[in-house]
């Protein structure tokens, strides 16, 4: 049961990271409301961001559901996405999409992306000695 728990450990958690997954993307998918902004870390946590802004839904309401989705889904996924640190971009037209149709995106998105992490040519991997 604890595996599809979301602790602190997977969760990005400043804007430090966040600009890492934008800097330094590896891997990309695009699933027309939804981007998915993905890089290779070193160790074997999957990490996850979420950015939903005001744009895409003017409601809290709207807001947090679409996010309670994407992290659920996540949990379920997070094994085959180790090692990446990811970043949910809600697009517009989101809020329109209900939760049955946006499970299953979800879970093609995960699965795509996952995919492209088995392969090591896809991805890049990032390196932590800052070059000048």
């Amino acid at each position: 049961m604890t595996d599809y728990c979301f602790p602190r450990q997977v969760r990005l958690l400043n804007a430090g990271d966040y600009q890492s997954v934008f800097n330094d993307t590896s891997a990309k998918v695009f699933a027309g409301e939804f981007l998915l902004l993905a890089y290779k870390r070193d160790d074997d946590h999957a990490r996850l961001g979420l950015i939903v802004s005001k744009k895409t839904d003017k409601t809290a309401v709207g807001r947090n559901r679409i996010k309670r989705l994407v992290r659920e889904s996540f949990r379920h996924h997070k094994l085959p996405l180790a090692g990446l640190d990811i970043v949910f971009l809600a697009r517009n037209g989101i809020k329109e999409i209900d939760n049955e149709t946006l499970r299953p995106r979800l879970d093609k998105a995960w699965s795509q992306l996952a995919k492209k992490a088995k392969n090591p040519s896809q991805m890049k991997k990032r390196s932590h000695s800052k070059q000048k």
